[in-house]
């Protein structure tokens, strides 16, 4: 058994409070009690969306620099290197990821190739996509960029869909500035329940408001989180942070930490921001980090 001491940060329940934590492998029970040690102890760092391929490493390769920010999982969709060699590349990035330190969980690609009006190297179809979900090495149906598909019934993006839901696993989305009934349908209807593309403030609430979570993006290509930061405050249990795409010198700069430390020198609560980035992917994705 191993113990360690100081002061401990429930993001759940807002408060810190000094103690122990034992544990062998996982966590077996945390005790409050007065002890010297002043180090502070809170859930390591997720990242909510991401595509490793974006970093030109490998699983394995990119690990080594995210748990040095405190990364301790990430969500990734391999839709890139799935586009290229189709679930070859898959297999290799599970193999991969198998011998790494950090925590990574892949979704299904939804849209391979990404359109009909260009060459792409592998298909997986709505019988290959139901196959893969089925595997335990994927947690969940990844962004559903076909919107238009979802809207006009198209039928093997519905087959892939319900084959998510039929599993209860999730199904990320990407559907930016869809609005009204058409994005109702999207996610009510598909039970899509997350999207990373908000480009409004107003955006992000009308996808609350039919039951989304929201993906706060601040990665090498594209950000968000001057415009969604309000997220924090008005609906702290719907957000969550990610990167979608980490330049390898941007990864040697930060990670997940550097959007908590911009949220924290705007003063916003520190429970929230933490939040954000620990427990709410954790719960939505049902992680399994310990937690």
């Amino acid at each position: 058994m191993n113990i360690i001491k100081g002061n401990i940060v429930d993001v759940v329940n807002k408060r810190i409070y000094k103690g122990e934590i034992h544990f062998s492998n996982i966590i077996e029970k945390i005790i409050e009690k007065e002890v010297e040690e002043n180090i502070y102890i809170l859930p390591g760092l997720v990242n909510a969306h991401v595509h490793i391929e974006s970093s030109m490493l490998s699983p394995l390769a990119f690990s080594k620099y995210a748990i040095k920010h405190g990364t301790v999982a990430v969500v990734t969709d391999p839709h890139e290197i799935a586009n290229v060699c189709g679930e070859d590349g898959l297999n290799y990035m599970i193999e991969n990821a198998n011998n790494s330190p950090l925590k990574i969980y892949f979704g299904v690609p939804s849209c391979v190739p990404a359109t009909t009006f260009e060459t792409s190297g592998a298909v997986l179809d709505s019988a290959s996509v139901s196959k893969l979900l089925a595997s335990e090495n994927f947690i969940m149906l990844s962004e559903m960029m076909n919107f238009p598909g979802v809207i006009y019934d198209d039928k093997e993006v519905w087959a892939k869909i319900n084959a998510a839901n039929l599993l209860n696993k999730p199904i990320d989305g990407h559907a930016p500035q869809l609005t009204g009934e058409p994005l109702k349908k999207y996610i009510v209807e598909a039970g899509i329940s997350t999207d990373h593309e908000c480009s409004t403030y107003e955006e992000a609430l009308e996808k609350i408001k039919y039951g989304m979570k929201i993906q706060i993006r601040e990665g090498s290509a594209a950000k968000n989180f001057d415009t969604l930061k309000g997220l924090i405050d008005s609906h702290p249990d719907k957000i969550m942070f990610c990167t979608d795409d980490s330049h390898p010198d941007d990864l040697l700069e930060g990670h997940i930490n550097l959007i908590v430390k911009k949220a924290w020198h705007l003063n916003y609560n520190y429970f929230d921001v933490l939040r954000a980035a620990t427990y709410n992917p954790i719960k939505h994705y049902n992680l399994q980090v310990g937690l």
